[in-house]
């Protein structure tokens, strides 16, 4: 039986939209591949320490992959690219030029918490979950 690969996705724990986003992956990864650690806790700092990446770098979805490290645009496409169901179908927006992509993630990162909010905490997640986070 072949191990199942599990990889791991750093967010911004603060951050209203990035909650969702990770509840959004979580309804739509039963097969458990991704796990999750917040940008501001030990385990994210170490892996931004790990990959030579500034501490204060919590603006950005950052995907850990077979030991490859991808952000931005191209960690959300990624990611996409491996849940159930129609989410799946964002992966065709890789055919447009990294650039575009970036700017416009770019703009939703810099303005994330005026349009969506900030918390103090990370929203809780259900019991059965939480062995996939890295707190």
């Amino acid at each position: 039986m072949k191990e199942k690969k599990q990889q791991l996705i750093l967010f911004d724990g603060d951050c209203n939209f990035c909650n969702r986003w990770v509840h959004f992956i979580i309804k739509h990864d039963p097969e458990a591949k991704f796990r999750f650690a917040i940008n501001q806790g030990q385990k994210g700092q170490q892996v931004l320490m790990d990959y030579n990446l500034p501490k204060g770098q919590i603006g950005t979805v950052i995907l850990i992959s077979d030991g490859k490290l991808f952000q931005k645009s191209t960690a959300v496409i990624k990611i996409a690219r491996q849940l159930s169901g129609w989410p799946s179908l964002a992966y065709l927006t890789i055919v447009i030029p990294r650039f575009i992509r970036d700017f416009i993630y770019n703009i939703i990162a810099k303005n994330r918490y005026k349009w969506f909010g900030k918390r103090e905490n990370c929203k809780p997640f259900p019991k059965n979950i939480t062995s996939r986070f890295f707190i």
